[in-house]
């Protein structure tokens, strides 16, 4: 399966809303929070671009207007194109002011996530890690104790968008396996690495993860993915033929 991915941070945000459909604007006045309202429409940006560029289309306002990111009843993100919804899996992320996008054209099961590398707790490690995960953080070097744990969080969110239920269930269901084994220094690298998330109900997905700065990014899906492609940004203006 392929897969792409995009990433924009709030200072890639035009002035304005205008690029929203009527729908999407409706939804952005729901917002009373300032940083939920930021995040929302970071995450729809980086959405949009995405999909215009895997559709060759331009990134022009009007453009833009007709492709709408929805959530279904689940809560998954799906994706309208001149009201038409389009087979195409997509999930969104965000930290910090940095917003990213992983897209399949398939509706198989995808997610991914982003990861600020920062300190967490030892009750934080207890209340959402399983004993294995827990004894892999306990082993690993100091310098790269944050790291890891970013990691496995990182993975756990993923799984559980793709397992499209989200921080509904309790992230211990899911286990994360590094195939290169914990990171170290030797991994400070743009390149991709994989890894494998267990769903204690059976279902196992495939995956991969990479540092970038200050995050750790994820990405997971079924069947197993290829190592996620960056998108470019879609045109100034001229559209092209549609993949789908």
């Amino acid at each position: 399966m392929d897969v792409y991915w995009l990433q924009q941070t709030q200072m890639n945000l035009p002035g304005g809303v205008d690029w929203l459909s009527s729908r999407e604007s409706s939804r952005l006045h729901e917002f009373h929070f300032p940083k939920r309202r930021a995040d929302w429409v970071l995450g729809r940006w980086t959405a949009k671009l995405a999909v215009a560029s895997h559709l060759r289309l331009c990134r022009d306002h009007e453009t833009l207007r007709s492709i709408e990111i929805i959530a279904a009843p689940s809560g998954v993100p799906e994706i309208l194109f001149a009201g038409k919804l389009l087979d195409v899996a997509i999930s969104l992320t965000h930290s910090g002011d940095v917003a990213a996008c992983a897209l399949s054209s398939s509706s198989q099961a995808l997610g991914c996530d982003l990861e600020q590398i920062e300190p967490r707790s030892d009750a934080f490690i207890v209340d959402y890690f399983t004993a294995e995960e827990q004894a892999l953080v306990r082993s690993a070097p100091t310098d790269c104790r944050w790291r890891l744990i970013a990691l496995l969080w990182s993975a756990k969110e993923s799984a559980l968008k793709a397992l499209r239920v989200g921080l509904r269930l309790d992230t211990r269901c899911v286990h994360v396996i590094v195939d290169s084994g914990e990171p170290n220094p030797s991994h400070l690298t743009r390149d991709w690495l994989p890894l494998h998330v267990a769903y204690t109900g059976g279902r196992v997905f495939s995956g991969w993860w990479r540092e970038s700065g200050r995050f750790v990014q994820t990405m997971v899906g079924d069947p197993a993915p290829n190592a996620p492609v960056e998108l470019s940004l879609p045109a100034e203006r001229g559209a092209g033929v549609a993949r789908f």
